[in-house]
């Protein structure tokens, strides 16, 4: 099963989410993450998986997987 978004998505979040954008975290899907929603963070890249990874301001660097955690520019 393949759950990658396309190369179009891929490009949109690239340029939705350019490098050095501010976000804050919406929500993440992961149980182990430090990461809370309201933190805040800058982008550094978007993968070719959709992945938008940050260095968040608590000094994580997890990434937002693409359709498990959202973002939103600030």
């Amino acid at each position: 099963m393949n759950n990658f978004p396309s190369r179009e998505t891929v490009e949109r979040l690239r340029k939705q989410y350019p490098s050095g954008t501010r976000v804050e975290l919406v929500h993440m899907n992961d149980p182990y993450s430090k990461l809370r929603p309201g933190d805040q963070g800058t982008v550094d890249f978007v993968d070719d998986t959709g992945t938008i990874f940050c260095s968040w301001d608590i000094g994580s660097s997890l990434g937002v997987v693409y359709g498990e955690d959202a973002v939103r520019k600030l």
